[in-house]
């Protein structure tokens, strides 16, 4: 069994027994509220006053995590990540990966001999996309929707889709979630500055770390002041964009974790807070800037 299978294996497992996967249900949360927070008082109230249940919904993939409901598992599992050092250079451009689908995607790495893409790479940014043109198409609908009810049915659809886009955009801003070093570093990479081989160090980051030390407040801290911006036009790059900042941040995760460690039951070090809260405050903000966009670019003038 590789490596990946096992921490999802292992994942699976807490799961089942009643536990909560990647960045934990706090962190999540926190990203998602301060995500609301954000949302720019031109959307419509309808949005703007779901923000309990956008909240809600940002954890809610990892309730999918079920190893009795296989089929189910399978066809999420994959979509949390994207293991960038695996993407075969050809594709992997400034703006983004080639291929702008994930079967297209999928089609090129086996191409390159990667037998198990899903596994070995994963479908992280690709998800991110797929959900945010979803909403687009749906805030379309709405705003040339008559009938009240149908209305009503859309507002429903739109809220549940961008609460669930939260949860990938926010998997998105954890350095783990980008990078062949997911739990501990690989095995047979070279580590010449000695980072942890700890296959707990995931988990123990971002739920059991964040759970224990990091507020909301910690998280406000660092989000951006102002309105989000638009990528309106733009959110397949700057989606790209945001996975690989939280790609650039692998080393200084491993580095805080060698010097300092991410202790949940050991007083916190300012640095370590520092950096998980920023981190989290990096997704509320991609995250606020695409629900911004996507209501945007659902204009008719677009």
């Amino acid at each position: 069994m590789t490596k990946r299978l096992k921490f999802a294996a292992l994942a699976l497992l807490a799961t089942s027994l009643g536990a909560v996967a990647p960045w934990g249900q706090a962190g999540h949360e926190m990203a998602a509220r301060a995500a609301t927070e954000a949302v720019p008082s031109e959307m419509p109230a309808f949005f703007r006053e779901a923000t309990d249940q956008l909240v809600y919904l940002n954890p809610e993939p990892d309730r999918w995590r079920e190893r009795t409901l296989r089929e189910m598992d399978q066809a999420f599992q994959y979509d949390h990540y994207i293991d960038l050092e695996n993407v075969p250079s050809g594709i992997l451009k400034p703006d983004g990966l080639e291929p702008r689908s994930r079967f297209t995607f999928l089609r090129v790495l086996y191409r390159a001999g990667i037998a198990r893409p899903e596994q070995e790479v994963g479908f992280l940014p690709y998800r991110i996309v797929e959900l945010y043109q979803r909403t687009v198409a749906s805030w379309r609908r709405w705003r040339t929707e008559d009938d009240p009810e149908r209305r009503r049915w859309i507002e429903e659809r739109i809220v549940a889709d961008a609460g669930v886009m939260g949860h990938y955009v926010t998997d998105a801003s954890q350095p783990h979630h980008t990078t062949i070093h997911f739990n501990g570093w690989n095995r047979d990479a070279p580590n010449p500055n000695g980072y942890t081989l700890d296959n707990g160090f995931h988990a123990r980051f971002e739920s059991g770390f964040v759970g224990a030390h990091v507020t909301l407040d910690d998280v406000r801290r660092y989000v951006r002041r102002g309105p989000p911006p638009s990528v309106a036009g733009a959110a397949r790059e700057a989606v790209f964009e945001h996975v690989m900042a939280s790609h650039a941040e692998v080393e200084t995760l491993y580095r805080i974790e060698r010097d300092v460690g991410f202790d949940p039951d050991k007083p916190a070090s300012p640095e370590a807070r520092e950096f998980a809260a920023r981190r989290l405050a990096s997704g509320a903000d991609m995250l606020a800037a695409l629900w911004w966009s996507a209501w945007l670019e659902s204009a008719p003038d677009r």
